[in-house]
């Protein structure tokens, strides 16, 4: 079975994690800053502040720009519920604007009709699979209505547009570790920003409202335990190095990929908008068979998934919000990823190719 992830631990990263056992330093320490400054770096920015996952990161920012009981929040609906469920544990409201029908992100326009309606006060866009959103739009839009734009980037690290790598590029970004994403700590995440003052409270808020510098035991705001362990960053410090490597096989594999599905009736493939550069997190079809598609693919050795089947406003949790996403509820239906990671080799993605060209003739 070709599996949809799998995730590479190199032994060196096993041996970096033995030298923190025997330090006897397991918890939060030097490990992590120096993960966190390396990450901010990859990132071309100033600040890396590293979380126990990517929800956590998500929530101590949406805090520290003092979104709360009474705020909204502009978002996509067709995202893992974390994007949303983050925003409502802070006691404030999700707004969901429908997304783009090729690049599967927040639609900037269908955004901007949103936020005419009501008052937002941030926005929440997701980089969903590995590609970018259209950032620019959403720069401009989130600097007329005076909000901060916050990059759920947990699916896209390495990813850029326009020449700019997200985790640089709105006011922060949130990025996770979890074992599946395109480099991983095991469980982990991480927070990247330029501001900050906005550095200084998520440091704060994940370490139980201690001073950003951490010291003593003065508490100057609530807070709680977020942070991430010296063990976890010995791993992603290591992972971090292969990253690059680790992204461009996942975009050779989608080149052949796409290169061969294009022409197959009823698959539409992935799209990388020109200015963009699309990690593929997930290498993710589109087709009206997908469920008929998915069962041959797995009788011929080939795991997929369905990221994501349910659009969040169709979630029973959030069966009380109002929101016209059609877009999204007409994409969840179709969309089946490969296989497209690392550990796939060039067997591996014929083996792919003429499964599907197989069951497609």
């Amino acid at each position: 079975m070709i599996p949809i992830a799998s995730p590479d631990i190199a032994t060196h990263a096993q041996d970096d994690v033995e030298s923190v056992l025997e330090s006897g330093m397991l918890a939060d320490g030097a490990e992590v800053r120096a993960f966190e400054d390396e990450f901010a770096d990859f990132c071309e920015t100033t600040h890396g502040i590293a979380t126990s996952n990517g929800t956590t990161a998500i929530e101590a920012t949406l805090r520290a720009f003092g979104i709360g009981e009474g705020d909204r929040v502009l978002t996509t609906p067709f995202s893992f519920v974390a994007t949303a469920n983050t925003i409502r544990l802070t006691g404030a409201e999700p707004v969901f604007a429908d997304i783009d029908p090729e690049t599967y992100t927040l639609d900037p326009e269908a955004a901007a009709d949103v936020a005419a309606e009501m008052d937002v006060d941030a926005i929440l866009t997701v980089h969903l699979y590995g590609l970018p959103s259209e950032m620019d739009a959403l720069v401009d839009l989130a600097a007329e209505l005076d909000v901060p734009l916050i990059e759920d980037a947990a699916q896209a690290h390495g990813a850029a547009a326009d020449g700019r790598r997200v985790g640089s590029i709105g006011d922060a970004a949130c990025f996770s570790f979890y074992p599946t994403k395109n480099m991983t700590t095991g469980e982990g995440g991480m927070v990247t920003t330029a501001r900050d003052d906005v550095a200084s409270a998520i440091r704060s808020f994940i370490n139980h409202g201690r001073r950003a510098d951490g010291g003593g035991y003065e508490h100057v705001r609530l807070g709680t335990n977020y942070r991430l362990t010296n063990i976890a960053a010995a791993i992603g410090r290591s992972q971090l190095d292969r990253l690059p490597d680790f992204n461009e096989q996942r975009r050779a594999n989608a080149r052949r990929l796409t290169a061969a599905l294009r022409d197959v009736p009823d698959v539409t493939p992935p799209v990388e908008p020109d200015g963009t550069r699309h990690v593929y997190h997930q290498y993710t079809i589109r087709t009206e068979q997908r469920d008929e598609l998915a069962a041959h693919l797995d009788e011929h050795g080939v795991g997929t998934g369905i990221y994501y089947p349910t659009p969040i406003h169709k979630q029973p949790a959030y069966e009380d919000v109002s929101c016209s996403a059609p877009v999204a509820e007409w994409v969840a239906a179709e969309v089946l990823s490969l296989p497209v990671h690392p550990g796939v080799d060039a067997d591996d993605v014929d083996h792919i190719i003429e499964t599907i060209q197989i069951y497609e003739n």
